[in-house]
């Protein structure tokens, strides 16, 4: 299993040994890898493979009950509306799965620039960028040790490219800061993913992420700036053993006095809420 893992991370451009036991990678054919070695695997090395089998159309989740057809038909007036939309939901419910699916209405004529971690979105747009952050690596043989390239570095250096519509594939440290900054300078119709367990905490969980990048903000205004920069949280969760939409929520304002923001659900019989 050792050597296996070897050649996985060489042939995915990584490395894994003693001196770096941990392996985040991506093979030719999309398939994402997590490896571990001793002493962090307490019981041996570890090896996770994780394949993208198919990608659905909004069509198709509709087909396989992961949302209404009038849901999928509001998600699609707001590609078409250009409004900012934040993906949340737990690990393997479909976030990256939806997301392809709604970037796929995004017009032709737009330019797109994906980043990722890891590469998974894949989108057949005539105006498309992708850029992919790159890990710390340790010095091979005589050759110096490489720098990371940061998901925050990539969305810097995206607006030196006349990006239309940004498609960050998970927002999860420091880099939120710098995509609100985009989203709230003319970036609209972008379209991003953050691990939470419903939409509320999906964007108490963006301010803690904008708050990781240490850039002196106060609280209030970190909130703020997501009320504007956010126009819809969709939210995804696995309800008896099946992936769906459970919510969709339109961020109206954020009430500095209560420090809480003011959601709408855009699902039948449900009424505006704090969040």
């Amino acid at each position: 299993l050792t050597v296996g893992i070897k050649n996985i991370a060489r042939a995915g451009g990584g490395e894994i040994s003693d001196m770096q036991p941990l392996l985040v990678a991506r093979l030719e054919d999309g398939s994402r890898v997590a490896a571990m070695f001793p002493p962090c695997a307490v019981a041996g090395p570890a090896l996770t493979i994780r394949k993208f089998t198919r990608r659905y159309s909004l069509d198709e989740l509709v087909d396989v009950g992961g949302l209404t057809r009038s849901l999928a038909g509001q998600l699609r007036d707001a590609i078409a509306c250009q409004q900012n939309i934040l993906i949340s939901g737990g690990t393997g419910t479909g976030k990256t799965t939806l997301l392809n699916a709604l970037a796929a209405h995004i017009p032709d004529a737009d330019r797109i620039i994906v980043l990722e971690e890891t590469a998974e979105i894949h989108l057949e747009k005539p105006n498309l960028l992708r850029f992919e952050a790159r890990r710390a690596q340790p010095p091979l043989g005589q050759e110096p040790p490489l720098p990371p390239v940061t998901i925050a570095d990539l969305v810097r250096a995206t607006l030196r490219h006349r990006p239309d519509r940004i498609i960050v594939g998970e927002v999860r440290g420091a880099e939120a800061f710098d995509l609100l900054q985009a989203l709230n300078t003319g970036h609209l119709g972008s379209l991003t993913t953050i691990h939470a367990n419903s939409a509320d905490q999906a964007l108490t969980r963006l301010a803690h992420c904008v708050l990781t990048a240490n850039v002196g903000l106060p609280h209030r205004s970190v909130r703020e700036a997501i009320a504007l920069a956010v126009h819809l949280v969709v939210h995804i969760a696995r309800v008896h053993g099946r992936r769906r939409v459970t919510q969709l929520m339109a961020v109206r304002e954020y009430d500095g006095h209560q420090d809480r923001f003011m959601l709408e659900s855009c699902l039948p019989d449900d009424r505006i809420r704090e969040g």
